[in-house]
């Protein structure tokens, strides 16, 4: 059973930084690909950042050059350091990895860990 577990949210001031990790189990996480989801209280899930088992990432336009994306297969982790953090960053953060078999793709998610930024 894949399960993720997130860590590392909290409250922060505008133009501060945290950094989430999210560790996997279950799964062989050096072939899968990794990504952070975020949703914001009344608004959809969408797409943070995205890292491929060979450790190429994309990112959202809104966070591209403040956030960055990391793995560490030794550790079946992967990070997201968010830097000069906004009011419009708070939100709850969301771990997520794909899976591919024959019968179909399957996502998986951790529980969130929630991200305030405020003064």
């Amino acid at each position: 059973q894949v399960h993720l577990v997130e860590s590392g949210g909290g409250l922060v001031q505008p133009g501060g930084s945290l950094r989430l990790s999210c560790r996997a189990s279950g799964v062989i996480f050096s072939i899968v690909p990794m990504g952070w989801y975020r949703q914001a209280l009344g608004k959809q899930r969408e797409l943070v950042a995205t890292i491929t088992s060979g450790g190429s990432t994309n990112y959202a336009d809104s966070v591209k050059g403040r956030f960055t994306i990391s793995r560490d297969n030794a550790k079946n982790t992967v990070y997201l350091q968010m830097n000069s953090l906004k009011p419009e960053d708070t939100a709850v953060y969301y771990c997520n990895t794909q899976i591919v078999t024959s019968l179909g793709r399957y996502d998986y998610w951790g529980q969130g860990t929630q991200v305030t930024v405020s003064s």
